[in-house]
């Protein structure tokens, strides 16, 4: 399982990167292999508000469906139009391809998240 160290995690397994104000969303290797084969994603509008901790969106499996929730709060600013069309993106390189892009609204909100070693042993104890 891979949790590259520039990436702070989420207990629901989301990872955020920020550049410049700017939180590009997607989901973790561990979730992403917890999940299996994705085939659909149920995505948000471009301009949401999306609120720390809450969901934006959903992720589909051929083996379960899940919740995405957002790691901080702020507008949704992109949506990734080829994971849009082509989810199992998603399962060749989660870290590649990001799902959202989040203005932050208030970047101490990360402050809360998981760095990559937190989050390896988040996901060894939960498994």
């Amino acid at each position: 399982m891979k949790a590259p160290n520039h990436l702070y995690y989420s207990e629901s397994h989301e990872w955020i990167k920020v550049e410049g104000g700017v939180g590009i969303v997607g989901i973790s290797d561990y979730a992403q292999d917890s999940l299996g084969e994705v085939v659909y994603l149920d995505l948000p509008e471009e301009g949401q508000p999306v609120t720390k901790g809450l969901q934006f969106g959903a992720i589909e499996s051929v083996k379960a469906a899940s919740d995405l929730n957002a790691p901080v709060t702020g507008v949704i600013s992109e949506v990734n139009p080829d994971i849009d069309r082509t989810p199992e993106l998603i399962n060749e390189d989660p870290y590649a391809n990001w799902i959202i892009k989040i203005e932050i609204e208030d970047e101490s909100e990360l402050e809360s998240l998981m760095n990559a070693e937190s989050y390896l042993a988040f996901c060894e104890n939960a498994a």
